[in-house]
Parts: structure tokens; sequence; C-alpha cells
């Protein structure tokens, strides 16, 4: 939620594992895939970290948003699952998130709003509208 430059972000892995390491300026990690679709478990799946992508983002924007309405917000914990959609006609995935917000004095008109806020942040938008992702070769 800053204006600086998007950092690149570098994945990289042998063909012969699923596993991967993650690099993203000066922080680094695993993803993998669970052994029960192949993978070592060494880390995040790659829906598990979308789903962080959105979970971090909703938190951040309510935290943001809070201060400067001067909302008595004091935690937010989001729990996110994504799965397959099969019914017919129907987007190929489904994410649900569930906001916990705490603070004994939030009335539930400003939970409400904070409801509302959850699905203006910026990764939630951008998932609801749609990515073009542009690939090319190196």
């Amino acid at each position: 939620m800053s204006s600086s430059a998007p950092r690149e972000v570098v994945v990289a892995g042998p063909a012969t594992a699923f596993v991967n390491q993650v690099a993203i300026g000066p922080h680094g990690f695993t993803a993998d895939e669970p052994a029960d679709h192949g993978g070592g478990d060494a880390g995040p799946a790659p829906f598990e970290l979308l789903c962080a992508a959105l979970g971090a983002c909703t938190s951040m924007t309510l935290s943001i948003y809070a201060r400067t309405k001067g909302i008595p917000l004091e935690a937010v914990a989001v729990r996110l699952t994504r799965e397959p959609v099969k019914e017919p006609g129907q987007r190929g995935n489904r994410v649900t998130r569930v906001i916990e917000l705490t603070g004994p004095a939030l009335t539930d008109a400003q939970r409400q709003r904070l409801l509302e806020i959850a699905n203006k942040c910026p990764v939630h938008k951008a998932l609801a509208e749609g990515v073009d992702v542009v690939s090319t070769l190196a």
C-alpha cells in the first residue's frame, strides 16, 4: 500500500520436484506442494500463498482504515480457504474469507463498514476484476 516501485518476485526450483525458493527483495522462503499432491510439504503451496496475500492485504487495509477513521479496532485475524468450484456456470475457484475483528468498543455499524472495506483491499479488487498475466521467455 505504498507508492514505491513494485519489487520483483523471483521463484526458482529444480524441474525434478515441486519445491521452489522464493525471493522478494531481502525476503526469502520456500514454496512447495503437500505430500499428497506429490511435493515434500517444505513450504506453503501456491494457492495457500494466494490466500495469504489476500489475508495480509485485508488485514492491512482494515487496520489503516480503522486508524484513519478513529475506529477502535484492536486486532484483525483473517482465515482463508480455497477450493475448486465444480458447479456449472461458476468460476473455477472459490476463496472463503472469515474476518475476525477484535475491539470491545466496536459497534455493529463499524463492524459492517469494516466488512465493506475488506472488499476494497487491492488484492481483493485485483482478484475480483481478473488479472492479465503476460508471459515471455527470458
